[in-house]
C-alpha cells in the first residue's frame, strides 16, 4: 500500500524527487528514487505522474541489457523550474517606479496602454456601432477583473470601475497606472472602429469606485495635459 501524504508534504517531497532527478546525471528508475529519498516507490511514482504531466519530468528509453522487463526511467527535463515562485508584483512595482521617474511619465503610461489596448482583436465585419463597443468594453474590462457596471451622468455613458488588479499599485502609482488603463480602453476602441470612445478615466472618485467616462471622439476633451 501507498503511504498517506497530506497536500502540503506532498507538495514538497515532489519538490525532493525533482531535486534528486535534476542533481542525477543519468535517467533513474523508480526504485532508486525510492530508496534514495527513503518513501514507498508508490509514493515516488505518484509524484513523477505528476511532474511528467508538468512536463518538468521525462521517461526515457531503459537500457535493455539483461534478461526480463526494464524498469522505467526518468530524468528531469532541463529548463528552468516552472512550479516556482513568483514575484509579478515586484517586477510591476519596478517598472512602475522607473516609469514615473521618466519625463511625461503620464503620457508614456497612456501610449503604454493604448498600444496594449490595440492588440485587441477586432471583429470581423469592420467598425463596431457605439452600442456593440461599449459592450465589448465592458465585457473586456469584466474578463480582466474590474468589476465593471453600466452608469449614466448628465446624458453621458459611463463606466464604474468596482475593483483595480493592480489596486496597491494604483494607490501608490496613481499617475503611471491609471493612465495605462485609460490607454488600454481607448486602443481596444480605436482597434475595434468604434464611433464612441473613453474620453477620460476618474480614479478613486469614491474609495470602492473609479468612472471610465464615455463619449464621441469629435467631443472628447484632452485627456493628459
Amino acid at each position: 500500500m501507498s503511504e498517506i501524504i497530506p497536500i502540503g508534504e506532498s507538495a514538497g517531497r515532489r519538490r525532493e524527487v525533482l531535486r534528486f532527478l535534476r542533481a542525477t546525471a543519468k535517467p533513474t528508475s523508480i526504485l532508486a528514487i525510492a530508496d534514495a529519498l527513503g518513501v514507498h516507490p508508490n509514493t515516488v511514482r505518484f509524484h513523477l505522474d505528476v511532474l511528467v504531466g508538468n512536463g518538468q519530468v521525462e521517461q526515457v528509453a531503459p537500457d535493455r541489457k539483461g534478461p526480463g522487463r526494464p524498469p522505467l526511467m526518468f530524468q528531469a527535463v532541463r529548463q528552468m523550474d516552472r512550479g516556482g515562485t513568483r514575484h509579478y508584483r515586484m517586477l510591476a512595482e519596478i517598472l512602475s517606479t522607473a516609469l514615473a521617474a521618466e519625463r511625461n511619465s503620464e503620457m508614456k503610461a497612456l501610449a503604454a496602454g493604448r498600444a496594449w489596448g490595440m492588440r485587441m482583436e477586432s471583429p470581423s465585419d469592420g467598425d463596431t456601432g457605439a452600442e456593440e463597443a461599449v459592450d465589448r468594453l465592458f465585457d473586456m474590462l469584466d474578463e480582466l477583473g474590474f468589476a465593471p457596471e453600466r452608469r449614466a451622468a448628465n446624458g453621458d455613458a459611463q463606466i464604474g470601475l468596482r475593483h483595480c488588479p493592480f489596486l496597491e499599485l494604483a494607490e501608490t502609482r496613481t499617475e503611471v497606472v491609471c493612465p495605462i488603463h485609460l490607454g488600454l480602453m481607448q486602443g481596444a476602441m480605436e482597434t475595434w472602429g468604434a464611433d464612441v470612445t473613453v474620453d477620460r478615466l476618474e480614479a478613486f472618485v469614491e474609495p470602492d469606485l473609479c468612472v471610465a467616462r464615455l463619449r464621441a471622439p469629435g467631443a472628447a476633451e484632452e485627456t493628459a495635459r
